[in-house]
């Protein structure tokens, strides 16, 4: 009798990583109806910015006009911290959903630990995203 191949593995959940207000719990649980468990990790080629909106909406549902954004000016020797978290795809759903409201888009990057996960930027400043990939190729 042959031995059975072993059973597929599941795909990988994607993932998520945040620099600024995804970090905190309420913003998860307003978000994902769940508390996240993340871990320490670095966007390299990006430096982190303050952003003003003026949106009435965007202020209405964040409670402030002044954002965190990352702004890509890649650079191997700057690189904005955060969290990397391991996300549904109907949470990364529910991302771009409360993201949007904001004017923030979601790309690919590369972090330096290696893996590649999801970022959202302000879309007005966002970089094309062939220059991130060209960075990440670098690094």
């Amino acid at each position: 009798m042959r031995p059975r191949p072993p059973p597929p593995s599941p795909p990988p959940m994607p993932l998520l990583f945040s620099y600024g207000t995804l970090q905190l719990t309420s913003a998860q649980l307003e978000t994902f109806g769940r508390a996240l468990v993340g871990a320490p990790d670095r966007l390299v080629g990006f430096e982190s910015i303050r952003i003003v909106l003026d949106d009435p909406a965007v202020i209405a549902a964040s409670g402030r006009a002044e954002h965190t954004n990352a702004r890509f000016d890649g650079s191997a020797t700057r690189a904005v911290d955060g969290t990397v978290f391991e996300v549904s795809d109907a949470e990364l759903t529910a991302a771009d959903r409360a993201e949007a409201v904001a004017g923030y888009k979601r790309i690919a990057v590369a972090l330096a630990s290696g893996k590649e996960a999801w970022i959202y930027l302000y879309a007005p400043t966002a970089p094309d995203p062939s220059a991130v990939a060209a960075l990440s190729a670098r690094t």
